[in-house]
């Protein structure tokens, strides 16, 4: 579990204590009133879960396969574009980063397209927002986005908190036009 994971589940953990301390409070005394009380607190507490159900969902991949090796994708609401591959036949999550020297893979997203993360060699050494971590070469067997497709993409596979692999500047570099239009990113084989 990340850093984040756990704040957040310590942060949910104690919103209940409030909450269903409170309502103890309450029901102690006032059967009716009480249970009315009750029924209002679970009914907004669905609906901010559900409201941010929706709000987190806004990050969620939105490309749009257009025809001859054309992809468009609408940044979210981050303002970083999301997009879906697929790697060996599993699906993995990418945020674009023309920022990164090449595709980065993180230790879950590695494990599921058949790579063991514990197996491999963390020879290099990459610069995060987070500082230096240890990397691992690798190759994608098949990589596919959309109907785009192409075989042994070089790759690495970061040894620490990635939490979302990263679409880098190696297999951009592939598309013979790469723009932004607006809130859009656009690529084109």
């Amino acid at each position: 579990m990340s850093g984040d994971e756990t704040a957040r589940l310590a942060y949910l953990v104690l919103l209940l204590v409030v909450i269903g301390g409170a309502m103890l409070f309450e029901l102690s005394g006032r059967g009716g009133r009480a249970l009315r009380q009750m029924l209002l607190w679970v009914v907004a507490f669905a609906g901010l879960a559900l409201a941010a159900d929706w709000w987190m969902g806004g990050d969620a991949p939105r490309q749009q396969m257009l025809e001859g090796g054309r992809i468009e994708v609408a940044a979210g609401r981050g303002g970083h574009f999301h997009l879906e591959a697929v790697l060996n036949g599993e699906p993995v999550h990418f945020i674009v980063d023309t920022g990164a020297t090449t595709v980065a893979l993180s230790r879950e997203d590695a494990r599921r397209v058949g790579i063991d993360p514990a197996r491999l060699s963390y020879t290099g050494i990459a610069m995060t927002a987070n500082g230096q971590v240890p990397t691992a070469q690798v190759t994608i067997r098949d990589f596919a986005l959309g109907e785009v497709r192409d075989q042994n993409v070089r790759a690495v596979v970061i040894d620490g908190d990635l939490g979302v692999s990263l679409l880098g500047m190696s297999y951009l570099s592939r598309f013979a036009r790469v723009s932004f239009e607006g809130n859009r990113l656009i690529l084109e084989r």
